[in-house]
């Protein structure tokens, strides 16, 4: 399905914000503030949210940290799909979904239209605006056949009314992003671990470029494996304990970004801009040494030698080469 829409433009780098809304522990307002300012002082302009982050503690913090800015200075995207409603039990109790809140609120997933038009409905409410630049399908892989039949209708109803500026979906599973993008009026995708270092979903990558698609990636660093200059015993994958195979190969990524002077973490956090198709990395960030760390690693060179090696050895598919190789 072609397009006839304009491209989603981001900046580079995007901050996510899972962490602003305490995502396994708790970062304070004053920390929250500083982490949004050193993001906006390093060049950063596109937010992501959703309600799922903190029961709506991470769009709280956003429509705050917003207020006054020029609307047109800034990309904000959030989702829907979950739900937020009153917590009937709640006997102040933590939220039990990793994030350090409290339950007063619980999650219900409905994709339905009008599950759908309240969700933004809400967001807009807690974010204190009027308009979301981009609004994501949040993780509907178990609900998927409401998600295209209801919930993605109902993201075209609100796009043609200006509700929302652009829409897509955000989930860790490739192959429906594909569906999607090939089959579907969608305008750009957020692909959360499967377009990094250690794995290309070279499909849906394919995909994208071929129908004017944006994709932003999140989780670059793939829950932690490549997040260090090597990994260490406790290293995780998919959010569980790394299989020894993958850590062996993140070792031979590893080898060859240290013979060029170059580490792992730089190296994840830049690869995946390397192809046309990929408009912004998200990185979640709690504090604002977090997110300079990763500014200075997008800013470090990385030889082109490093690529054409890795690739050479199979240990990427790079879209540079395979331009250079056709």
């Amino acid at each position: 399905m072609s397009r006839t829409r304009p491209p989603v433009s981001l900046s580079r780098l995007g901050l996510g914000g899972s962490q602003l809304g305490n995502l396994y522990r708790e970062v304070s307002d004053a920390t929250a503030a500083q982490t949004f300012e050193a993001a906006w002082e390093a060049g950063i302009k596109y937010f992501d949210t959703a309600p799922h982050y903190g029961l709506g503690l991470s769009e709280r913090r956003f429509g705050s940290l917003l207020h006054g800015l020029p609307r047109d200075s800034y990309i904000l995207s959030t989702k829907v799909g979950r739900l937020l409603e009153p917590n009937p039990a709640f006997a102040g109790e933590q939220d039990n979904e990793g994030f350090a809140v409290p339950a007063r609120t619980v999650r219900r997933w409905d994709f339905s239209r009008e599950g759908i038009r309240r969700s933004i409905g809400d967001s807009l409410e807690r974010l204190g605006l009027d308009r979301i630049d981009i609004a994501f399908l949040h993780d509907p892989e178990n609900h998927w056949r409401q998600a295209l039949d209801e919930g993605l209708p109902a993201l075209l109803e609100l796009r043609d009314e200006g509700v929302v500026g652009a829409i897509g979906a955000g989930m860790n599973i490739a192959q429906h992003l594909t569906e999607l993008v090939r089959g579907h009026d969608v305008d750009v995708v957020m692909c959360a671990g499967r377009y990094t270092l250690l794995e290309q979903a070279d499909e849906l990558m394919s995909a994208a470029a071929e129908n004017g698609v944006g994709v932003v990636i999140a989780g670059v660093y793939n829950s932690g494996l490549l997040a260090r200059p090597r990994p260490d015993s406790q290293a995780r994958y998919n959010y569980a304990p790394a299989p020894p195979d993958l850590v062996s190969r993140v070792h031979a990524i590893a080898d060859v970004c240290e013979r060029h002077g170059v580490t792992l973490p730089e190296a994840a956090l830049a690869f995946p801009l390397r192809h046309p198709a990929v408009v912004s990395v998200v990185v979640g960030a709690g504090t604002p040494s977090q997110l300079t760390d990763a500014t200075q690693r997008l800013a470090g060179h990385i030889p082109e030698v490093v690529w054409s090696e890795l690739a050479a050895a199979g240990l990427i598919s790079d879209p540079q080469r395979q331009r250079h190789d056709r």
